[in-house]
């Protein structure tokens, strides 16, 4: 996520290495880097100008601080500029309304579709809510298709009509449909086409002034650049919308609608899609997002994930197995599960301060954990439980089991055995919920 646009600020702060002071001439030339690397990103030259202007005079007007080195105040200053022009604050969802009406509005190949089922189920898992999703594309029977699909997935209703070309008839039959059955938020998904064009633009309206949602959300793929701010600008004349959602952030994304589109459309950004499963949304935060692109990580973003999945009742009987030296290779088990469920080991890494430096290049696969996985589950019950049993034939028997080398069964041998150590020192401190997380991360490397 915006690998390149860091690297280039990364580069441009370098300039004021080794200053002892804010200067004019240090200041302009750090800013005409920060502003070559915007508009690489794909951010809108007049929106790049004034943001360099801004942290120019504020710079300028900082020169006598003297307990930051110039290159930290510049980030400093960048991170607050960067944050305000995304946003400033988190903004919720307007759940308001007896059902809450939500209309998803994009252009087709947005993931308008998918990411309907990924805020039903966000609704469902994190605000408990009971929410409907209605099929009003019309022209694409797949996309009817797709939503049952996904509603499937995610164990949530799904309305439609195929024998109905109207959406507007569409929409107030689903809602109708919510209210008797007990739903109390209606996702709308509407048709999507190529290109904005008018028909597009008044089927939509037509829609939004009959049903009258409390939340009218764009959904935009964030890889289209600047097109997606220009497409989020006619889409908000027709429709006002109440904000916007990034998906596809998980891509090589320049990251120019990400960070210019709040200024054009002067509409917050509510949630980004950082992958394909359906657990992979986020709230925005402009200031997390800020620090990731500055390199600081997202540590708060990365322990709250690993809160929801932390299970109290789990890491009791954890300890008191770290306590017996009891705690097996099922128990590794379901540490690897836990942090899979947090989302992709890219983003979660890119969450670590320093680490997407540290990792430049390097293609973490989601499937990392898998050759693990199949070592484990080559082994008898009565080794993972015991895994002082294992001895030369053993091994032999469960790398060939599970097509891995045997220097590789090792080789998780030996971490396993240093994180279990590791786990049983720690365990009267009070890190343990991070360090069951990030130990079974650590340990599940062969």
């Amino acid at each position: 996520m915006f690998n390149n646009l860091s690297e280039k600020l990364d580069k441009a702060f370098h300039v004021l290495k080794g200053h002892g002071q804010i200067t004019e001439i240090n200041v302009a030339e750090t800013l005409k880097e920060v502003r070559r690397a915007l508009l690489d990103a794909d951010v809108n030259f007049k929106i790049a100008k004034e943001f360099t202007n801004k942290v120019k005079e504020k710079a300028l007007g900082q020169n006598v601080l003297t307990s930051l080195q110039p290159g930290q105040l510049m980030v400093k200053l960048v991170k607050d500029e960067l944050t305000e022009l995304m946003g400033g604050d988190a903004e919720g969802i307007n759940l308001s309304g007896t059902p809450s009406i939500i209309l998803m509005s994009g252009l087709q190949g947005s993931g308008k579709t998918t990411f309907s089922g990924k805020l039903a189920n966000y609704l469902k898992t994190k605000k408990t809510k009971k929410p409907l999703l209605v099929a009003c594309d019309v022209y694409r029977p797949a996309a009817i298709d797709q939503l049952h699909v996904v509603g499937d997935q995610i164990g949530v209703d799904v309305f439609s009509d195929r024998g109905n070309t109207d959406p507007v008839a569409i929409a107030e039959a689903g809602i109708a449909y919510a209210k008797a059955n007990g739903h109390n938020v209606v996702i709308i998904d509407t048709a999507g086409r190529l290109a904005v064009d008018e028909e597009m633009m008044n089927e939509i309206a037509n829609v939004h002034k009959a049903i009258k949602p409390q939340e009218t959300l764009f959904v935009v793929d964030s890889m289209t650049g600047q097109d997606a701010v220009n497409t989020a600008k006619a889409f908000n004349d027709v429709l006002n919308f109440d904000g916007v959602i990034l998906t596809k952030l998980d891509g090589d994304t320049r990251g120019g609608a990400a960070i210019s589109i709040k200024s054009v459309v002067t509409k917050p950004i509510k949630f980004i899609g950082t992958g394909e499963k359906m657990d992979a949304i986020d709230v925005f935060h402009p200031s997390r997002m800020a620090e990731r692109i500055l390199g600081m990580g997202d540590v708060v973003s990365l322990v709250e994930r690993a809160q929801e999945q932390f299970d109290e009742e789990e890491a009791r009987k954890i300890q008191k197995k770290i306590a017996k030296n009891k705690f097996g290779f099922d128990d590794f088990l379901k540490q690897i599960q836990q942090i899979k469920k947090m989302g992709s080991l890219k983003d979660l890494m890119g969450m670590i301060p320093g680490a997407g430096k540290a990792l430049k290049g390097m293609d973490i696969d989601d499937d990392a954990f898998k050759h693990v996985e199949a070592i484990i589950h080559s082994m008898t019950p009565a080794e993972r439980e015991t895994p002082t049993l294992l001895n030369a034939s053993r091994k032999k028997r469960i790398a060939s089991g599970s097509g891995r080398s045997v220097q590789e069964v090792n080789q998780l041998l030996k971490q396993f055995d240093q994180m279990s150590k590791m786990m049983k020192m720690m365990q009267g401190g009070g890190g343990k919920k991070m360090m069951q997380m990030m130990g079974g991360l650590n340990g599940g490397r062969p």
